[in-house]
């Protein structure tokens, strides 16, 4: 089966594959590379971290660019909803975003008594910007499996809410295919793709490694890729998230290389 008839073919770049490049700069690799759109992180995971949102004229160039070459934007990334964060900071990146033609809005979270209405106030933010919100589990966030992404969507009422299919987290997080395919329909538009060793490593640090830079290509580990892929919508938007601080390439060689792997991962399915 090939990747046209079940998955759209084109295959999207996340920002923190290649955190280090400005927006811009990686539209230019993805183009290069053969992916079809992007993922950007304009709002910082924490206080003083790495993202790029563009002033005006930044903006506007990178629109240019982005028309220029042909590449999309699907989601921004990544929003940690903790008891410290104020939902109304992430306008900015909002306006941003939907400037661009961005879909989603790429979303983690702890666990906090007004968690519900916190996230509520974030997924009506995005409405109000014709966005739409993932929320992705993470082992050392409180919100750390499947389960809990699904009973925080229900909580919170938010009907513009969808489950992050993250290969990598979905797994770590003691999730399975089986459990993608039990989620209700609607509830699953986008996945990111990476590899990783079957056995997890020990510890939040370590875990914490693996994730932030130690991803493998599709096919360099044992994760279910097939099988996750499978169980998936046929609409559901396909990007790689593949940070890796320890692969020698140049940029645009890894960036080849990584769409080569999941393209080949798409077409043997």
């Amino acid at each position: 089966m090939t990747p046209s008839t079940r998955f759209d073919s084109r295959i999207g770049l996340g920002h923190f594959t290649f955190l280090d490049h400005s927006p811009v700069e990686l539209v230019r690799l993805a183009r290069a590379s053969g992916f079809g759109f992007v993922g950007l992180r304009f709002h910082p995971v924490a206080p003083g971290l790495p993202h790029w949102l563009p002033d005006a004229a930044g903006l506007a160039e990178l629109g240019s660019v982005m028309a220029g070459e042909g590449i999309g934007l699907y989601d921004i990334e990544t929003v940690v909803i903790d008891e410290g964060f104020d939902p109304e900071s992430l306008v900015p990146a909002l306006d941003a975003a939907a400037r661009l033609g961005a879909r989603r809005v790429n979303t983690c979270a702890d666990l906090f008594p007004a968690l519900p209405e916190r996230f509520a106030r974030v997924c009506t933010l995005a409405a109000e910007h014709g966005l739409a919100m993932d929320v992705e589990c993470m082992t050392w966030r409180g919100v750390n499996t499947p389960a809990a992404c699904l009973a925080l969507i229900a909580d919170a009422g938010a009907a513009n809410a969808g489950y992050l299919v993250d290969m990598l987290h979905h797994a770590r997080c003691g999730g399975t295919p089986d459990d993608i395919a039990r989620m209700p329909p609607g509830l699953v538009r986008s996945v990111q793709v990476c590899d990783a060793p079957a056995t997890a490593p020990k510890g939040s640090e370590a875990l914490l490694a693996e994730a932030r830079g130690g991803r493998l290509l599709p096919g360099e580990g044992a994760l279910p890729l097939r099988d996750t892929l499978r169980v998936l919508p046929p609409d559901t938007v396909i990007s790689v998230e593949l940070p890796n601080a320890s692969d020698p390439r140049d940029p645009l060689s890894r960036a080849r290389a990584i769409h080569t792997a999941t393209a080949a991962l798409l077409r043997d399915l």
